[in-house]
């Protein structure tokens, strides 16, 4: 069975890839997990993610913390700022079909923006919180 990160993971890229209003901010194809060297900004990608058994007495599941990261190098925050409010209509309590496992929720905990400190890259930091179980 696929792990309930990697499962969860793969939903995510696959509902923000078909999320036309994202894609036409930054542009198809954009969503990595691992950047290529000669990636075009704006462009979002996965960072930091945990697991956390989330167990009952009678059921499995976890509990996933993950964060996704915009990046950009426009003037100002603008692009950045878009980008964050249309990851989270794209995936605040949506409902992704995962393999193996089923979603129960899908929280958008916090963001931020930040100026990088090479003076020319911005950053948005968007962290949501979600609990899956194995499916029946």
């Amino acid at each position: 069975m696929t792990s309930a990160n990697w499962a969860l993971q793969k939903a995510i890229f696959s509902t923000l890839s078909g999320a036309a209003p994202l894609t036409a901010l930054i542009g198809a194809g954009r969503i990595y997990d691992d950047v290529p060297r000669d990636a075009e900004f704006p462009y979002v990608t996965f960072g930091q993610s945990q697991v956390r058994d989330w167990s009952t007495g009678s059921d499995g599941g976890h509990e996933h913390v993950f964060t996704l990261h915009v990046w950009s190098r426009e003037n100002g925050r603008r692009e950045v700022t878009e980008a964050i409010g249309l990851l989270e209509a794209a995936l605040h309590d949506a409902d992704l079909t995962l393999d193996g496992h089923r979603l129960i929720n899908l929280r958008h905990e916090f963001s931020e923006s930040r100026r990088e400190d090479d003076g020319e890259t911005y950053r948005g930091i968007i962290r949501y919180r979600a609990v899956t179980e194995p499916a029946p």
